[in-house]
């Protein structure tokens, strides 16, 4: 896999509370992001690759579902999210 598990602990520590933190909405919505840019730049390359693109599509409404959650439960921690990962809306 492209990503081990060091690699998801210094993602969960950057973005979470520690770096077994798991469950919060921002170190999944990290990780989120970290697999949907490696599908993106694999369907660069693989242009008919339909499975990967449905998993890409399955990824991108699962950390939107994510971040509505996290805007309605805490707008600054949303809003610094966004910003840290330079997402947009």
């Amino acid at each position: 896999m492209y990503l081990d598990q060091e690699a998801k602990k210094e993602i969960f520590a950057k973005y979470g509370k520690s770096n077994t933190d798991t469950g919060s909405p921002e170190s999944q919505i990290a990780l989120f992001s970290t697999r949907i840019s490696h599908l993106t730049e694999h369907l660069k390359l693989n242009k008919k690759d339909y499975s990967t693109e449905h998993a890409l599509v399955s990824l991108v409404g699962k950390r939107r579902r994510l971040l509505n959650y996290l805007k309605d439960i805490d707008i600054q921690r949303y809003r610094a999210i966004v910003k840290e990962l330079g997402l947009r809306k």
